[in-house]
């Protein structure tokens, strides 16, 4: 990477999918560096929600680099997920003000539960549909989506894998990456973290945690359906793949949740 950072600047890659993470250092600072971060950054740091931002700065290839600070810690294990803390954070986020006007004037995505159904449909195998969950599971996805409503749409991460969980050595939790940010119904989230990293016999208790209130039919609902379309989605992946182990684990789940 060519960057006309002040002299002295090294650059260590950090790895991941997108190759535009670095570990700066220089003399006895460390900032951790990345190019064309989440437009929303800085209130993000504001909410306490990531690593302090420390300065932005334009390159001269039109790049946009952000600096926040280096905190030494490590990402949450996949049982940790189900910590009360999780839940807590990220409910501060569906639930931020600031993050929503921010997102808003950042021209942040609107994703309806009609986006992601249509997504599904064109993109579902036929050789799939001869299961007859998977069949039920999709007409379930069909007949109960006019019941979601629009009320609930809030600032979602919408990649909320463990390895995006930042606990630092003074014990404070943080949610990073957000590249994937985007309007939705924060079930959208809950469901991708619940059925990923949580126990269907505990979903209950792990929403009670999240929200501070007893579990209503209503948010049960909202999370049920948001759930059928994790699997489904999954399982095409696996179909597609050929992870055939994924495939059979998201149908084992969608079982479990149609039968909670």
């Amino acid at each position: 990477m060519n960057m006309d950072l002040e002299l002295g600047w090294r650059l260590q890659p950090l790895g991941g999918d997108t190759g535009t993470a670095y570990m700066g250092t220089n003399a006895e600072q460390k900032l951790f560096l990345k190019r064309n971060a989440s437009p929303f950054l800085a209130a993000l740091s504001v909410e306490n929600i990531t690593p302090r931002l420390v300065w932005t700065k334009r390159m001269s290839s039109g790049d946009i680099l952000t600096a926040q600070e280096w905190l030494n810690g490590r990402t949450l294990k996949r049982s940790e997920m189900k910590n009360a803390a999780v839940g807590r954070l990220l409910h501060r986020v569906h639930h931020s003000e600031l993050l929503r006007e921010m997102l808003r004037k950042v021209g942040g995505k609107v994703i309806s539960p009609q986006n992601l159904l249509l997504e599904l449909e064109t993109r579902l195998s036929q050789s799939l549909l001869v299961h007859p969950l998977v069949k039920q599971s999709l007409e379930y996805l069909k007949t109960t989506i006019n019941s979601l409503g629009e009320d609930h749409y809030e600032v979602c991460h919408g990649d909320l894998n463990h390895k995006n969980w930042l606990l630092s050595d003074s014990g404070r939790l943080y949610l990073v990456d957000w590249d994937s940010a985007k309007f939705a119904d924060s079930a959208y989230d809950l469901s991708m973290l619940l059925c990923a990293y949580v126990p269907v016999s505990d979903w209950d208790e792990w929403i009670e945690n999240y929200s501070g209130n007893q579990v209503t039919n209503e948010i049960k609902n909202r999370i049920r359906w948001y759930s059928n379309l994790y699997c489904l989605t999954t399982i095409q992946h696996g179909f597609e793949s050929q992870r055939y182990h994924m495939m059979n684990k998201a149908i084992l789940l969608l079982d479990n949740i149609r039968n909670k």
